[in-house]
Parts: structure tokens; C-alpha cells; sequence
């Protein structure tokens, strides 16, 4: 069933919504949204765990607690035995999916990576996701065929002036994440991305614009959170006031923008799976992840890192359940979709339409 004609998604419909403060009007989008997920993926929420396998990285993007120029970092790589402990452990909680996060690190080299995803593949049912930042074609294609499923890249912001300045490019390299978002569907990935919400410098109109990339690229996977930069960076600080735009067009941080752009990113992306990110619920640790689920989204990732190093994976600060075990994250979050009336679903949960794509081609032809 389409949206009502209330729901405009064309760009002066995006800015209007995004804009909205009434509250019937939110609680309208809220349902429209949930509506639309409850008929697309269904109430079954798809839990994966995430490790956080390197907090070493080259990159200087100017808000990251992890940017390369931070010298005083305990910083840390997991061995290959360390991240199968974790998918493992990720199993055994009843997952379908292990992602593994981290810096962007040449230390993280292609033969250890595919060695990592055939072992888990060997010895588990999982389907894996990597999120591991710009890497070259032949790194991607070797991950691909060692079995992973999925990649994770987020390309922030739509306004490549903005990213440029936010996201210095490597020497020699310049970046183009939609290019190798578009590469990675070819390579056979499904492939997810996102944008931060109230990054200094983006506009209404560029978060419209990027609303509408998400449907344009066709995403399997839609991460949005709040921007929550670390306090040791360029716009943690004073800084970032220099890349403020006016305040009536300056995107915020808060919680409201945030589930607006939730319950958009449904409505344009019907049968893609959204999370409920964990920034969100670090800046509402109360019901930030219940109120995502409640305005489209369907995905949590809980953190099956050991705590131990989850406290040295810094990106931003006050990072919600840090010191929690794997298991009692589940167990947590198996309550509260309770309250929900929402289950846990079983299985690698990949994009359905994908999924019943796949089905067909299989099936006999009669």
C-alpha cells in the first residue's frame, strides 16, 4: 500500500517534513513509517552482533575520537582467534549476523581479513558485514570471495564541498564513496550507507538531498545517527563553529531531527533494513533505540566486542553499554523489544526483496 498523499517525498516535501515541529503531524510521520515497515519487513527485529576489530586508522576526519593525528590513543588491532571468539560468541546468542567495524587500517591487510571471514564462514551460519572504511577494488572483490555478504560505508554527506572539508582525503587519493558504494553492488555485496544528522555545515536542503541519494542508490542497509563528535577533535570544540551554516538552515544533532530522518529513510526505502543506532541510544540511553523502532527502523547491533577494548573504540564519548558482557546486551534488548511487542528474528536477514530476487532465479522454470 503507497503512502497517502499527505507523505510528499519529492525534495520541497523532504525539506517540509524535516522542518515540521507539529507535534500530530510527527506522530502522523511516526505511523506512517511504522506502517510501512510492519508491511515490508515485518515485526521481527534483526539483531547483529558487532566487533570492533581495530581502533588504528589513517584517516583525519575532523570529528572522529580514532583520526590518525591522535598520537596518545591506547590503540589496538584483535588477532584473527580473537574476532572468530566473538562471531562465535555472536552465534551462540542467536544472531544472524556478524559485523566487523573498524579504523580505516592498512594493518587490517586483505589476506587477514578474507582468512577472518572464511574461518567464521567455516564455522558458523552467520552472514558477515564489513564496515572497514575505503579500500581498493582487488581488497573488496578478495572479501567478496572469501564470503562476505555485506559492506557498510557511509557516504555522510551530499555536499562534496562539506565532505572535502570534514573528510580530508589521503594523499594522492581522492575519495569517492558513492563510486565504490555503486562497485560493491556490482561486486555482488549488499551495501548500506548513511549520513550523520546535524554534521556543522549541512542544510536542510542537503539533508534532503541525501534522503533522496539513499532511495537512488537503491540501499539494502540505512544507518542514520546523530552527529556526536569527540571532544578531542576539530569539531568537538570552539572549531566548529567555522563550518556552522546560519542558524535557520543549520541541521541539529538532537533526537527529533534524528527520527524524522528515520522515519523518512522507511518511507523512501521500504524493504531496507535500518538500525537503531547505538548513537542514538547514547544520546537517549531511556528509549533512544525503542522510539527508532517505533518510527521505521528494525535493525539493532549489539556489541559482542569484549568490554575490554570496547572502551578503546572511542569514536565519539559516553557510547552507550560499554561495560555490559554480550550476554547481558542481549538479554537487555530481548526485553525491550518485548515491550514493544516485537520479536527477535532468526537468520542472517538480508534485504527481502534481494532474498525473494534470489528465490526466483533458483526456482525451475515451468
Amino acid at each position: 500500500m503507497p503512502c497517502s498523499p499527505e507523505f510528499q517525498l519529492d525534495h520541497a516535501g523532504l525539506v517540509a517534513w524535516l522542518r515540521e515541529e507539529d507535534p500530530g503531524a510527527l506522530a502522523r510521520l511516526g505511523a506512517e513509517a511504522d506502517r510501512v515497515r510492519r508491511e515490508h519487513v515485518g515485526d521481527a527485529v534483526h539483531l547483529r552482533g558487532l566487533v570492533e576489530v581495530s581502533s588504528h586508522c589513517v584517516r583525519s576526519c575532523l570529528y572522529c575520537g580514532l583520526r590518525a593525528p591522535e598520537e596518545d590513543l591506547d590503540r589496538y588491532r584483535l588477532e584473527a582467534e580473537e574476532i572468530l571468539a566473538c562471531a562465535c560468541s555472536a552465534a551462540a546468542l542467536g544472531y544472524g549476523t556478524v559485523v566487523l567495524q573498524g579504523g580505516e587500517d592498512p594493518g587490517l591487510t586483505r589476506d587477514f581479513i578474507a582468512e577472518v571471514i572464511g574461518a567464521i564462514k567455516r564455522q558458523t551460519r552467520l552472514a558477515v558485514t564489513l564496515s572497514l572504511g575505503e579500500r581498493d577494488d582487488e581488497d573488496l572483490l578478495a572479501w567478496r570471495e572469501a564470503g562476505a555478504d555485506r559492506y557498510l560505508l557511509r557516504f555522510e554527506t551530499a555536499d562534496r564541498a562539506l565532505y572535502r572539508r570534514v573528510h580530508p582525503s589521503l594523499p594522492g587519493r581522492l575519495s569517492d564513496r558513492l563510486g565504490q558504494l555503486r562497485r560493491l553492488r556490482d561486486m555482488g555485496y549488499e551495501i548500506g550507507s548513511g549520513v550523520m544528522i546535524g554534521l556543522p555545515g549541512q542544510t536542510w536542503d542537503t539533508l534532503a538531498t541525501d534522503l533522496r541519494r539513499f532511495r537512488e542508490l537503491d540501499l539494502d542497509m540505512v544507518g542514520v545517527g546523530p552527529f556526536l563528535p569527540s571532544p578531542r577533535t576539530p569539531l568537538g570544540g570552539p572549531g566548529a563553529l567555522a563550518f556552522l551554516a546560519p542558524p535557520a538552515l543549520q541541521v541539529p544533532n538532537d533526537e527529533p531531527t534524528t527520527l524524522k530522518v528515520v522515519a523518512l529513510s522507511r518511507l523512501l526505502c521500504p524493504d531496507a533494513n535500518i538500525p537503531a543506532t547505538t548513537a542514538l541510544a547514547t544520546l537517549d540511553r531511556d528509549q533512544g533505540r525503542e522510539l527508532a523502532l517505533q518510527r521505521g527502523a528494525n535493525v539493532v547491533m549489539p556489541n559482542v566486542t569484549p568490554p575490554a577494548f570496547r572502551a578503546r573504540y572511542e569514536i565519539y564519548p559516553g557510547k552507550a553499554c560499554v561495560g555490559e558482557t554480550a550476554e547481558a546486551c542481549r538479554d537487555c534488548l530481548a526485553g525491550r523489544l518485548r515491550t514493544l511487542g516485537r520479536s527477535v528474528a532468526k537468520g542472517p536477514g538480508g534485504r527481502l526483496s534481494t532474498l525473494r530476487q534470489e528465490m526466483s532465479l533458483s526456482a525451475p522454470h515451468r
